[in-house]
């Protein structure tokens, strides 16, 4: 049975609201198919939205009940892991091998892509040297993909993929990969990530004028990928992970539960580390979204106590209201706790900005216990700034053990949340069983 090569372009952030005027190359692929709405998934971030649509399950199965969460057996917190054997569960294409052999997949850019047993895959992977340097890369599999792509399309724009500098670059260079792959090897599921809109609609707010630049740019770089992969024989599903909205007021929720008593720190060169394996409880947040880890049994009515009565915080879920949220994973914190509308939560647990640690100021997304939007920002007060970025570059060049600390320590600067709002557009009936991926409307 020969299968209609199908391709999934996730743009992160694209709401119906955000569909208009603005969008004419995704309007066309609606108008050509129909656009449908999907309902969201509890967390609304990118890991759990993304598991749940290659697994057709809720985090509360897969597992992956946030963009990181604290691993009790090594008693850290650790956030963006890549290994797929962390998702649980029968992935999309595995269902899909089952029933056609000769089924193929190009992973690019979606989330827990190492070592998914995928035909080819790519995903960021810097490269860490001994000596303390981060170095731009790329893990694909096969082992050359990345090189040979990189050869065609020139380096990948790393800096544009995440920090104060992200951008419509590395939008554009996803999608030119997706392309390139397709041309080369004709995958029969292709899953492809824009993501684009996630920056500014965090640093500016989903009420900005400037916004709708951003709309029109993925447009463009959605359209060209569209008219490319039809152009080739594929269909084309364009889905979307969250929708973000306008947030005016940052929970300090771990300096709450440190001023409890129940967060304990360390003191290493004179700043702070948040100790998890001694505190008694403390908060993994992630946007709207903290997962609350309560070490004894006995302090969990005085945290849960704590939490509901702490302005800018709408639910304090157990164990059981966990279960009802599709959430209740032994990953998930003895209390999951939603902020209000208008409210998020900070990862900040020190109380004197002077022992902050030193990769508060930095993008580091691994250190940090916790999501940060502040990255996206440099922080203007900091005397010079141009002149120190430079001279921070020169050092980084020459090989100097340095920190790229140009960041703000305070949660003034972000704009937005993410809510759980999904939209889905497609160009035909699925001509496969996949009715996993895309739980709307036109799928079996």
């Amino acid at each position: 049975m020969t299968t209609k090569p199908l391709a999934v372009i996730s743009i992160v952030g694209l709401t119906p609201a955000l569909m208009g005027e603005h969008t004419p190359h995704l309007n066309a692929l609606a108008k050509d198919g129909f656009s449908a709405p999907m309902d969201g998934v509890f967390p609304a971030v990118t890991c759990s939205a993304q598991a749940s649509m290659l697994t057709g399950l809720q985090p509360a199965e897969h597992g992956i009940v946030g963009n990181g969460w604290y691993f009790r057996e090594l008693a850290e917190v650790m956030f963006w892991k890549q290994a797929n054997g962390l998702m649980q569960g029968e992935k999309v294409w595995e269902t899909a091998r089952k029933q056609h052999s000769t089924f193929s997949t190009a992973k690019l850019f979606w989330w827990y892509n190492m070592y998914a047993n995928v035909d080819w895959s790519v995903t960021p992977r810097p490269i860490y040297p001994a000596d303390g340097r981060k170095i731009p890369g790329l893990y694909s599999a096969p082992q050359n993909l990345e090189q040979s792509l990189q050869n065609e399309l020139g380096a990948f724009p790393f800096f544009d993929f995440w920090g104060p500098k992200a951008g419509i670059a590395s939008s554009e260079w996803i999608a030119q990969c997706g392309a390139a792959v397709f041309k080369r090897h004709r995958p029969t599921l292709s899953l492809i990530y824009l993501p684009h809109l996630d920056y500014n609609l965090q640093r500016l707010g989903p009420k900005d004028p400037r916004i709708w630049q951003d709309v029109r740019a993925i447009d463009r770089v959605a359209g060209t990928l569209i008219d490319t992969l039809r152009g080739d024989g594929a269909d084309v599903l364009v889905v979307s992970e969250y929708g973000i909205e306008h947030v005016e007021r940052p929970v300090h929720i771990n300096r709450i539960l440190r001023t409890a008593g129940l967060l304990s720190v360390r003191e290493t060169l004179g700043w702070e580390l948040l100790d998890c394996g001694a505190s008694r409880a403390f908060a993994v947040a992630d946007h709207q979204v903290a997962h609350v880890y309560v070490k004894n049994a006995a302090d969990l009515n005085q945290t849960a106590k704590l939490l509901r009565a702490t302005p800018g915080i709408e639910h304090v879920l157990d164990a059981d209201a966990q279960r009802a949220w599709g959430i209740a994973h032994p990953r998930s914190g003895e209390l999951v706790v939603i902020a209000e509308a208008n409210a998020w939560f900070t990862y900040y647990y020190w109380l004197d900005d002077g022992k902050a640690p030193d990769f508060a100021r930095t993008v580091d997304i691994h250190r940090k216990p916790g999501y940060d939007p502040v990255e996206l920002f440099v922080d203007p007060s900091i005397p010079l700034l141009p002149a120190k970025i430079a001279w921070r570059v020169l050092q980084k060049k020459l090989g100097f053990r340095m920190l790229m600390d140009d960041s703000p320590s305070t949660p003034d600067w972000s704009k937005a949340a993410m809510a759980d709002s999904l939209s889905a557009l497609k160009t035909a009936p699925c001509s496969f069983p996949i009715a996993k991926i895309s739980p709307s409307k036109g799928c079996p």
